[in-house]
């Protein structure tokens, strides 16, 4: 008869048996892989939707046997939307958590703040929704800084050219937020209404917190502004389009993307739905096959939603899906995680059917946006769903 402790043993042994059966083997420690975004605050929303596409593209990956035969692990950290908040957080994820490439969030101030060390540590800095041309064009002789994102001076030629064919602009005026990322667009606009030989009704700039807009509207409108192209995050946004309310003018306004990223409708009021705002992708209407899978997945994974109208803001899944599978690639080609090789590693990315695209060659030391002009779509809200306009 088997002593107990026999049986003990044995029955061990066939339980640590069956756990290898049914989990995967991992050859090393897990790839850290960090988040810089706002995760509190007006912009929380923008830091959801961000974490939630990574955390898709991990689920994917890992399933499939990880990368290198690791698994990805993501490591966040709330910025705030505050620049200082935002270079202590990506020193943190680099030096203590030892992240092997981080992505950014919303702001532009906060990535902005962030590429110079990113370029100095040699760890690769992915922005998947702060816009600033600078970000990536930044000068760098060895640039780290890569974007699966819209550019700003791409996204200002967009914009014009919506409010010339659907607004019929002849004089807009420019709102832009008053910082680096209102800057970045301010040149990005003015060359681009340049080059189409529109006049400039006037440029007037506001700051985060300012709550009565209607004395730079008046400006504008005296000017002989005939529509409106914002620049703005969802706070500020929101309090333009009710200084439009307490003046009574119905202007057109064309945005980049800033009031996706939070309460917009909500804090803005009905007139929100009014205003056409770019967007990289859209969960609502008909979806491509790779489209319906990542909505059930969401679906699957994230209770509280039900359908597309719940995927707010979309564009930040949407980025931060493709920009994790596109690293993932590039970790692959490196054939490790060293921060120099993994940029070389991005540079040799051949192609990836991706969520918002096919991709082709995504980067290059020439150019590190993903994304060009043709990826953009114009989107407004409707009952807080982001729809696309024709």
């Amino acid at each position: 008869m088997p002593s107990i402790l026999h049986v003990f043993n044995r029955r061990a042994v066939l339980g640590f048996a069956t756990i290898l059966l049914v989990s995967p083997v991992w050859a090393q420690d897990s790839i850290k892989v960090g988040l810089v975004a706002a995760l509190s605050g007006q912009s929380a929303k923008s830091g959801e939707a961000i974490t939630r596409g990574l955390e898709l593209a991990i689920d994917e990956i890992n399933t499939g046997g990880g990368i290198l035969g690791r698994k990805i692990e993501l490591v966040r950290r709330d910025d705030e939307s505050n620049p200082a908040k935002g270079i202590l957080a990506a020193r943190e994820l680099v030096q203590k958590e030892k992240v092997v490439a981080f992505f950014g969030g919303i702001d532009t101030p906060v990535s902005m703040a962030i590429v110079p060390f990113a370029n100095t540590s040699k760890v690769p800095f992915i922005g998947v929704w702060a816009a600033g041309t600078p970000i990536t064009r930044n000068g760098a002789s060895e640039n780290y800084v890569f974007r699966v994102s819209a550019v700003d001076e791409l996204v200002d030629q967009a914009m014009v050219d919506r409010a010339i064919a659907k607004h019929h602009a002849k004089k807009p005026g420019l709102m832009l937020i008053n910082n680096s990322w209102g800057e970045s667009n301010e040149v990005g606009l003015k060359a681009a209404l340049s080059a189409k030989g529109i006049d400039l009704a006037g440029v007037e700039k506001f700051d985060n917190d300012d709550l009565d807009m209607v004395p730079q509207l008046a400006r504008l409108k005296q000017n002989g502004a005939d529509s409106i192209v914002l620049v703005a995050n969802v706070a500020p946004a929101a309090q333009m389009v009710k200084s439009l309310d307490r003046m009574s003018w119905d202007v057109p306004v064309v945005s980049h993307w800033g009031p996706a990223g939070g309460r917009f409708t909500e804090l803005g009021g009905p007139r929100t739905e009014k205003v056409d705002m770019v967007q990289t992708y859209s969960f609502s209407g008909k979806l491509s096959p790779k489209g319906e899978k990542v909505l059930a997945a969401l679906k699957a994974k994230y209770p509280d939603i039900k359908s597309a109208a719940d995927v707010t803001p979309a564009v930040g899944i949407a980025n931060a899906y493709d920009a994790l599978h596109l690293l993932a690639i590039g970790i692959a080609k490196a054939g490790g995680t060293d921060g120099p090789a993994l940029r070389k590693g991005l540079y040799e990315i051949g192609t990836y059917d991706g969520l918002i695209k096919n991709y082709s060659k995504p980067f290059s030391p020439d150019n590190q946006d993903a994304l060009s002009k043709n990826d953009y779509m114009f989107t407004h809200f409707v009952k807080g769903e982001i729809v696309p306009l024709n």
